[in-house]
Parts: C-alpha cells; structure tokens; sequence
C-alpha cells in the first residue's frame, strides 16, 4: 500500500467527514432541544466542536481497519450516538420523526455546500487538486451518510422515522428489532445488499438532485 497515497486521502477526507459527523449529531441535539428534549444539550452534546461526538473505535479505529483490510474498497464508521429521550418530546411519536430527520437533512444541507463550493473554485478557473478533491469527498461523504442513516431499520435514523410513521402495533414490533439492528444491518452490507438496493440507487439520486439543484448557479458562473 502506497503510504503517500494514503496520507494524501486523509488528508482531503478529514475535514468533510468532522465536519459530516459533527454537524450530523448536533442536528439531532438541536431538533430534540426544539421539540422539548434538553438530554443532550445539558450533556454538551449540542455543540460543533468534533471532539464532543468522536467515537475512538467507531471514528478512527474502524475506518482504518476497514481501508487497510481491503484497501479502500469499503469503509465504515459512526459518531458516538446523541441521547434523546423521547419520552421527554412534547409529542414523541411525531416530534421523533423530525429529531431523526434532522442528521441526514444536515448531510444533505451540507453535500450542496461542498457541491457549490467545486462549482464555484472549477468556474473561477481554481485548477488545486487538494481544494477540488476536497469538496468531492465533503460532498460523497455526506451523500453516503444521507443515505446510509436512511435505511428504515433501527437504530438508524430511517428506522426511526419508521416508528414514528407507523401505527403504535407496528411501530412497537419495529422497534424491538434495535437491540439486533445494528448487527443486521452489518450484515445486510457484507453481502452487498445494503450497498446494490439501498446504496447506489439513492446516492445517485442524490447526485442528480444536487445537478438540478445547481444549474441556476452553473448557468450564472458559466
């Protein structure tokens, strides 16, 4: 493995991916402070410094492992969990909707930003690889965690939102399966399924979007 490719690779991911964890698990903070939750605002957890929702194992250890066992082709990782106690939301069934939406709408928020700024550094004739490699990757970062977090199975946030959405009979057996879901959903990703079904078909669906939402400021720059 080429150490200076390595290092290059770092480097152009580090500051998207802080700041896709970051902003993704103060946006649950914030929505559930919004909607009657104080748990992780009075925990210091409704905050932007990145060191308040850094998971040693999950955020660095992971990552690493996983590039190194298969050299780069697939790679994993996750923020320590904002707590949320629901039962605190002054409607908790729909208020829980929004706190869960409110990670993957940051993800999303935040692929059109880095997607603008490669508009505008390619238009102003900007030719520094580091700075447009940069916001490639702010943008597949979060396109990745827009559409990982909404698979509908908890404890992703699309499973979530699941429970929010259906009838209470359903919503419970839904939500019985978190303990396990996790693990599930690990699994469902070795095996490709994760990646082929949910994946692929979403993030390129995020790709278009963000093309269409773009164009005024493409033809303007142009």
């Amino acid at each position: 493995m080429n150490i200076a490719n390595l290092v290059q690779t770092v480097l152009i991911y580090a500051l998207p991916v802080l700041f896709a964890i970051t902003i993704h698990e103060a946006a649950h903070g914030y929505v559930a402070r919004y909607f009657g939750d104080n748990t992780a605002y009075s925990m210091g957890r409704v905050t932007l410094n990145p060191f308040k929702h850094i998971d040693p194992m999950g955020t660095i250890l992971m990552p690493l492992l996983l590039y190194f066992a298969t050299s780069g082709a697939f790679l994993f990782g996750y923020a320590k969990p904002v707590p949320v106690n629901f039962g605190a939301l002054r409607r908790p069934k729909r208020d829980m909707v929004w706190v869960a939406l409110a990670g993957p709408a940051s993800n999303f928020i935040q692929a059109i930003l880095w997607a603008i700024g490669y508009t505008v550094l390619t238009a102003s004739d900007v030719n520094e690889r580091f700075f447009l490699e940069m916001c490639k990757a702010g943008v597949l970062v979060n396109l990745v965690m827009w559409a990982f977090n909404l698979f509908p199975l908890p404890p992703l946030d699309g499973g979530r939102v699941l429970v929010g959405l259906l009838p209470r009979r359903l919503a419970y057996a839904v939500s019985r399966v978190e303990p396990w879901g996790f693990f599930i959903v690990m699994a469902l990703v070795l095996v490709g399924i994760v990646g082929t079904y949910w994946l692929r078909p979403l993030i390129s669906l995020g790709y278009l979007s963000l093309d269409f939402l773009l164009t005024p400021l493409t033809a303007l720059l142009g």
